[in-house]
């Protein structure tokens, strides 16, 4: 049973020797762990740093192209590898290495499929006040769009089987933790988590400027996501809001035209319910393309499964 652990940097020179320092060298039904870095373009001492702790497995980017290719491209590097259990860390130091044995546990006992290190964000000591609020707050909006009971959908401290490695696909530079989420879900995925505490930070965020910035980006994230693997739903949605209001107009107007018959009376409302009823009809057909467009996308995906699969086949 072969553990990779996957390690995305960006200029983390000073703080990677922290996590490497603190990965475990065996843990129980584990018979090879394995170390990787994406260096995601570093201009500093990264790869150098990696490199004099023994990290063998370097996967090295021309330029920053974010978290989410840094992450797709690991996971790639790792199946090749022939992995059996993937986990991936920051290489901020944010979570503690300690925990990798705990957060491997229901992926080998069968379990689950994904397991996520809980931080319980909206407790974290040194968080602010505000940080806490749009933790709590923008974590059950996630969960209600992804259909998730998950607690931290932005934790990046995950164990992930060879089997969902196989199955999800990255469709963003941003950050993969909401894309994959969602994905999961619909793919009928077991995903779990472990109660974790974070070490105190040790430099700002590179994937994002301030907490707006990122509640903005996540939250675009997740409704792409959202309405790529439920198309259907979402225009139905949009169909049925032009609807309504379209409906009460027409029948405002016909109210006023037949049953009190003032004659011409509130033919704005004609126009208008008439403008509104053609955009709810356009909505319904866009929702019946793209649904039909989902059954592709569904089998395409099933077909990748399998060529990865078959790419990705392990050595026996």
């Amino acid at each position: 049973m072969k553990l990779v652990i996957n390690i995305p940097c960006f200029n983390e020179e000073k703080t990677l020797p922290l996590v490497l320092k603190e990965i475990p060298k065996k843990i129980k039904g584990i018979s090879k762990i394995e170390v990787q870095i994406v260096d995601d373009g570093s201009t500093d001492k990264t790869v150098e740093v990696a490199k004099k702790y023994g990290v063998k497995r370097i996967i090295r980017h021309k330029q920053n192209m974010g978290l989410g290719i840094a992450f797709k491209h690991g996971v790639e590097a790792a199946l090749e590898n022939g992995v059996d259990i993937f986990v991936n860390t920051d290489a901020d130091n944010q979570y503690p290495s300690k925990y990798i044995e705990q957060l491997v546990q229901p992926v080998l006992k069968h379990q689950a499929d994904i397991v996520i290190g809980n931080r319980t964000p909206w407790k974290v000591s040194h968080f602010s006040a505000i940080k806490k609020f749009f933790q709590y707050w923008g974590n059950i909006l996630v969960r209600w769009i992804a259909g998730s009971d998950v607690p931290d959908t932005v934790s990046g401290f995950r164990a992930y089987s060879r089997d969902a490695l196989l199955r999800l696909n990255i469709t963003t530079r941003f950050s993969y933790v909401l894309d994959t989420i969602v994905q999961a879900e619909r793919k009928g995925l077991a995903i779990t988590s472990i109660p974790i505490h974070t070490n105190p930070p040790t430099r700002e965020s590179r994937l994002f400027k301030n907490i707006f910035q990122h509640m903005t980006k996540s939250l675009v994230n997740v409704l792409r996501c959202y309405v790529i693997y439920e198309p259907f739903k979402t225009f139905m949605t949009f169909a049925t809001l032009f609807f309504l209001p379209g409906f009460f107009l027409g029948a405002r107007f016909l109210y006023y035209n037949f049953i009190i018959k003032a004659s011409g009376a509130h033919i704005q409302s004609l126009i208008l319910a008439a403008i509104l009823f053609t955009l709810s009809g356009l909505m319904f057909v866009l929702g019946i393309i793209a649904e039909l467009l989902g059954t592709n996308r569904k089998l395409h995906e099933d077909i990748l499964y399998l060529i990865r699969k078959t790419i990705y086949r392990k050595k026996k």
